[in-house]
């Protein structure tokens, strides 16, 4: 069996599930190269930040949010344990954007070219331009983690990780006409939300 199988994450998830020690530990050994690649898709919607921090560096911050998180949420399953891994990395991502681009940030009076190529998947907003406003992107960041849970997991899937439709609709086990309806939902409210508050 391949390490980091969803059968072998089950199985650790239920030793966390009854208290097992070792078994969170060995979790996040497991699901690591998942999450390193989840973590590295996640990266590519923050090109200035890559400036200053290193895929791994932020990775690693994140498996500690992570871990702390573990210790205060039962996890149902592996679909629920990645969700909330995308969860402490977008987190991880956002503070790491104010502490460098806030009001006395270090990068934010160096030049950074803001100019990133185009990635496969889902698009909310064109993503060749970072927000010039900070609050406009911590906006847009909070507002995906305000969503119903239904419509956060496919701008998960589609935006942050980066998959087609189809690949959505096999993970989450519906039709892809259901993740296309979740996906116009939450793009509609995003807008109407991000519009509201700088109207």
């Amino acid at each position: 069996m391949p390490v980091g199988s969803d059968t072998q994450l089950q199985g650790l998830l239920d030793l966390v599930r009854r208290g097992d020690p070792r078994a969170k530990s060995l979790l996040l050994d497991h699901a690591r190269d998942r999450l390193l690649r989840l973590t590295r898709r996640m990266f590519r919607n923050y090109p200035t930040l890559r400036r200053w921090e290193a895929t791994d560096d932020v990775l690693q911050k994140s498996l500690v949010r992570l871990s702390r998180a573990l210790d205060a949420v039962e996890i149902e399953s592996v679909r629920h344990f990645f969700n909330l891994a995308s969860t402490q990395i977008r987190r991880e991502l956002l503070d790491l954007k104010r502490h460098y681009f806030g009001a006395c940030g270090q990068g934010r009076h160096h030049h950074t070219d803001k100019q990133a190529p185009e990635e496969a998947g889902g698009s909310l907003h064109r993503r060749t331009d970072e927000p010039e406003d900070l609050s406009q992107w911590e906006n847009f960041h909070s507002q995906v983690e305000s969503l119903p849970e239904d419509l956060k997991e496919v701008v998960n899937l589609l935006f942050y990780k980066g998959l087609s439709q189809e690949e959505a609709a096999d993970v989450l086990g519906v039709s892809q006409s259901t993740i296309k309806r979740r996906w116009h939902e939450a793009r509609v409210r995003l807008h109407e939300t991000l519009r509201d508050r700088s109207g």
